[in-house]
């Protein structure tokens, strides 16, 4: 009688939605598919609520609307009962250690648990103190890193004017060097051509010179003795007559 209740049961929640649902998904998690490629959620923290320790509430709550309130446990006992009847679990000394065990196992959770807890839920919180310490310095040498090459493409943009700049301070040296020599070269082709002209001025002067006194020495060498006497003869007799109209101007 349990064991047929137990059948039916068992073969109602088979078909029921709920239950088929999460065997359908428990079968695709166990064959590889290209569902593994999806991404992974993260991990709860704390785990699901449980009933007498080791039973998930999940349970109970998928054969509340079919059983009731005490449906699971029927179950349960059902199961056990069944087993027991048909010898498919024989109670022998292993079953009274393994209770023996599972006592201890009870006590020392009980008694230990939060302690162990307590201790592995500091260890978790370092752990993640330090992957958050390890996640800011790198955020920060990124961010760092980021303005560094923010700032050397600025500098490199400054570069270009900077490189414009001296090309026009080169062209403005060249352009006053041309100007200089241009300067020079003017200058010596002016003192060249007032070589030239002092040169000329001086060929004429020392030509007209030269002409003057031979013009002075052929005079002076064609002049005779009685020329000269004649010539100083009149020039006396020119004084004289000068000299007497000066004298009666002066009396007059």
């Amino acid at each position: 009688m349990l064991s047929r209740l137990v059948l039916v049961s068992g073969s109602a929640l088979k078909n029921s939605g709920s239950f088929g649902a999460c065997v359908v998904q428990a079968s695709r998690s166990l064959h590889s598919s290209t569902q593994n490629l999806a991404p992974v959620p993260p991990l709860p923290e704390k785990g699901g609520k449980v009933r007498h320790g080791i039973f998930p509430e999940e349970l109970f709550t998928l054969l509340y609307p079919k059983t009731g309130v005490t449906g699971p446990y029927m179950l349960g006992t059902g199961l056990l009962l069944y087993m027991l009847s048909k010898e498919i679990y024989v109670i022998n000394h292993e079953t009274f250690a393994a209770a023996s065990i599972g006592a201890v196992i009870i006590y020392g959770v009980k008694k230990y648990g939060p302690n162990v807890a307590a201790f592995a839920d500091k260890l978790n919180e370092e752990k993640v103190a330090k992957a958050h310490e390890v996640k800011e310095l790198a955020v920060t040498s990124l961010v760092q890193a980021i303005e560094d090459e923010k700032k050397e493409q600025w500098r490199a943009e400054g570069r270009q004017m900077l490189f414009d700049a001296k090309r026009n301070n080169v062209a403005m040296l060249l352009e006053i060097n041309y100007r200089e020599r241009l300067h020079m070269v003017t200058n010596e082709v002016k003192k060249r051509l007032n070589y030239q002209v002092e040169l000329q001025n001086l060929q004429r002067r020392m030509e007209q010179e030269h002409m003057v006194n031979w013009v002075e020495q052929n005079v002076i060498k064609s002049i005779t003795p009685q020329q000269e006497k004649e010539s100083i003869a009149k020039c006396i007799s020119d004084l004289k007559v000068l000299a007497k109209a000066t004298q009666a101007r002066a009396t007059v």
